[in-house]
């Protein structure tokens, strides 16, 4: 009985760290003392990861094409009292993403649809990759190599 308990009190704890992690609970800064430059992250997912680094310890370098966006991040993230910094830099055509993804949200049936395919039925919201983001680049992670985490609320991966 006592071989049994070992090993699956072994595996709750493990499970309560990766839990903690993801939502912020007893954070501890498993960042610190690491920079982790974040390309496009002045706004959506990218700003998102930026602000979870930063709040995770980490000392974040923010960058986007625009240096007016570049300063709002750095003035958003730097009055929540976060170690950050930024940089212009241009990673591609931010035209034709933003009108990529104004097309998979301009149809309210479509936005349904969509909705409706996944198991939380609900659209995701750019933190909710920046916890797992955070857990991979902590040392809580360090053990994990050549893995798929899918964050997408439930629906199939297509990769």
């Amino acid at each position: 009985m006592m071989q049994v308990g070992l090993p699956l009190g072994a595996c709750a704890r493990s499970w309560k760290s990766v839990r903690m992690a993801s939502c912020g609970m007893a954070r501890r800064n498993p960042l610190e003392n690491k920079v982790a430059l974040v390309t496009a992250s002045t706004d959506g997912i990218g700003f998102a990861i930026a602000r979870r680094l930063a709040q995770d310890g980490a000392h974040v370098v923010v960058s986007s094409r625009k240096q007016q966006n570049v300063d709002r991040a750095v003035a958003t993230l730097k009055g929540e009292g976060l170690s950050v910094m930024g940089t212009v830099c241009h990673v591609g055509k931010a035209e034709d993403r933003e009108r990529l993804v104004a097309t998979l949200w301009e149809d309210p049936a479509r936005q349904e649809s969509i909705k409706a395919a996944f198991q939380i039925k609900r659209i995701g919201e750019p933190e909710d990759c920046a916890g797992i983001v955070s857990f991979l680049c902590s040392e809580d992670a360090s053990y994990i190599t050549g893995e798929t985490v899918v964050v997408a609320g439930g629906s199939l991966s297509h990769l």
